[in-house]
């Protein structure tokens, strides 16, 4: 069975055809979507097992980074966002991505859909920051990631974040409950809280994480691909992203 995901763009978004790549490449058949799309009813995300919100910076980061984005999904699109994410199909935050589903309250999701918990601010050094970082993977409740090995490094590129928590201890609660699927190993770039560096809900089938898989798809793109032997990791979180929804009923 094919999986079928949308890559749904918006003002700011610039991380589109990169996301596409890496879930072609993984074999789903993709669509590149604008919110205008959805809206006018040209597409439909039943239509869909796998939903991307990629990196970039939607309507400019106004406000607070993906804000924007997240209050029209919210206001114009909140029951088929609901049905699409309780019949267990994927949902997908890159950078910019995970920025609008924490602001919606998919993420973490443990007070129920649309709750905010938590939120992703800016870095604690207050810039822009673009580099390769190291990061580990641990078992979640997003079982789907089991291929992806426990270390592995990808870049980052943002200006907000550095995650906090409702309070000091939410993040160890999360880590408990199997919803840290990723953290930053060694340095903690943006001092995030408990290094998140990604988080899924409950139930495994809603994931943001700052770092960029789609950005590791070829060993050339690795800045020691010369002087080391590179696995590519970012294949990996896309082939267990599209496993899994050609499971999903639609």
């Amino acid at each position: 069975m094919k999986a079928h995901a949308l890559v749904l763009k918006a003002p700011g978004t610039n991380c589109d055809r990169e996301t596409a790549e890496a879930l072609s490449l993984a074999g789903a058949e993709v669509c590149l979507g604008q919110m205008g799309d959805l809206l006018e009813r040209r597409v439909e995300l039943r239509d869909f097992s796998i939903l991307v919100l990629p990196g970039g910076f939607s309507y400019g980061d106004d406000v607070a980074s993906g804000k924007i984005l997240a209050n029209k999904l919210l206001w114009h699109l909140r029951g088929a966002l609901e049905e699409f994410v309780q019949s267990g199909k994927l949902v997908i935050g890159i950078c910019n991505g995970f920025q609008v589903l924490v602001r919606l309250g998919l993420l973490p999701g443990g007070g129920g859909l649309f709750c905010p918990e938590a939120t992703l601010t800016w870095n604690n050094s207050g810039r822009f920051m673009c580099r390769w970082v190291p990061l580990r993977k641990f078992a979640s409740r997003a079982a789907w990631l089991k291929g992806v090995p426990g270390d592995l490094e990808w870049p980052v590129a943002h200006a907000e974040g550095r995650f906090l928590g409702k309070s000091r201890s939410f993040w160890r609660d999360l880590s408990r409950r199997g919803q840290v699927p990723f953290r930053y190993a060694g340095e903690n770039p943006n001092g995030s809280e408990g290094r998140v560096a990604g988080l899924c809900n409950p139930r495994g089938n809603v994931l943001g994480l700052m770092p960029h898989p789609e950005r590791f798809l070829w060993p050339v793109q690795h800045p020691a691909w010369t002087s080391q032997k590179v696995r590519v990791t970012g294949r990996l979180f896309w082939k267990g992203a599209v496993d899994y929804a050609k499971g999903v009923k639609g």
